[in-house]
């Protein structure tokens, strides 16, 4: 068995040298599959759910290759990664959709501290009270996923202190989210907010993990992993889905791996304690990614991220491999190798390089990695 798996991606558009521009308004207009964010200078594309990882790979590729040719077209632009306006000016929204009245609240509400991109992770789950089962346990692990995949380590070409400076400027909505019991504990709970103005509409729920589906809260089937910064790698990329379908995998298998009944905090306070716990080990690893000490949910004992996420590999390889897709999980141990985007962005830095050349790097490593997988996985399996 293999669950189905698809991402929303949002990017940011702009010169190699690293300047970002926005261009949403005409990609969507001209480009197919691609839709807008409130601000022009990013974009997003979707990819449909699938089941093999080897579609997956290319489903991501494609488009990118797409918009880059895209965008030749205006001149010399090109995509540019991270998950913060790196090289941009936070001083100003610029609206993408000057008449969507939702964008105007969003601009008006938040301002640019929600211009970033991310990629958002979705595993089917039709049951859904399994559902609300995983996403209790992956809204307590999150921290890790986000801190495989800091990429924001600037912000207006300067160094923030954060490897996710994403994380730690985007305005979580409601600011206090409880992890849900029940389908029916997720239902009032939403209902109670939209009546209270909390949320200003179903998709109004920004949080780490959240569980989704065609008429949200009634009908859900499946998993929105939403903390993860922007992975310009596909390999990585898949990895971390990987590790998560994986641990997914492992908790439908054992019914006992659930927080509100394997946590060992105290009965009385634990849902709110782990919640408490959860969101400081987000704070934590918006910090410092893999080098940030966190705290267990199992029992409250303090690791560092690495550690955490490398017990967790060691568990779930053989589930991988017996589920047949261990050879995607493999690069998690390159990461936690080699450090995340953040960590090697900030290594450049340390060594006399700016923003800005660190950014025209990153932009050329990322293009040509995705030419060769579309030459070499991606066009044989459209012959």
């Amino acid at each position: 068995m293999s669950l189905s798996k698809g991402f929303e991606v949002e990017i940011y558009t702009g010169t190699p040298a690293g300047e970002i521009i926005g261009f949403s308004d005409r990609i969507v207009a001209n480009l197919d599959g691609f839709v807008r964010e409130p601000d022009a200078r990013n974009v997003e594309y979707t990819t449909a759910p699938l089941n093999r990882y080897e579609q997956l790979l290319c489903e991501l590729v494609r488009p990118r290759q797409s918009l880059r040719r895209y965008l030749k077209t205006l001149g010399d632009y090109t995509l540019i990664p991270g998950s913060t306006l790196s090289s941009g000016d936070t001083a100003q929204f610029q609206r993408s959709d000057p008449h969507n009245p939702y964008h105007a609240y969003i601009e008006q509400t938040y301002h640019t501290d929600v211009v970033t991109a991310s990629i958002h992770i979705n595993i089917g789950i039709a049951d859904p009270e399994m559902l609300m089962r995983a996403c209790r346990l992956v809204r307590l692990e999150a921290p890790l996923y986000l801190a495989l995949t800091a990429s924001s380590p600037f912000l207006d070409h300067a160094v923030t202190g954060y490897h996710s400076t994403r994380w730690q400027l985007f305005p979580q909505t409601p600011p206090h989210v409880p992890l849900f019991t029940s389908h029916q504990h997720h239902i009032d709970w939403m209902e109670a907010q939209l009546a209270a103005g909390t949320m200003h509409n179903v998709r109004h729920l920004w949080s780490s993990v959240r569980p989704n589906g065609d008429r949200r809260p009634y009908c859900l089937n499946r998993l929105e992993l939403r903390i993860c910064d922007l992975v310009i790698n596909p390999l990585h990329l898949l990895a971390v889905t990987a590790l998560l379908e994986a641990r997914l995998l492992q908790m439908m298998a054992d019914p006992s791996l659930d927080p509100l009944t394997a946590s060992q905090l105290p009965s009385s306070t634990r849902a709110e304690a782990l919640v408490k716990m959860t969101e400081a080990n987000e704070r934590a690893v918006a910090r410092a990614s893999l080098d940030a000490v966190v705290n267990h949910w199992v029992d409250g004992r303090s690791l560092t991220a690495k550690q955490w996420i490398q017990d967790l590999y060691e568990t779930l390889w053989p589930i991988a491999h017996q589920h047949g897709f261990s050879c995607f999980l493999t690069p998690v141990s390159k990461i936690l190798e080699g450090g995340n985007e953040a960590q090697r962005w900030l290594a450049l830095h340390d060594q006399g390089h700016s923003v800005a050349e660190i950014l025209a790097i990153a932009i050329q490593e990322a293009a040509t990695l995705d030419q060769v997988l579309a030459e070499e996985l991606c066009l044989p399996c459209m012959a």
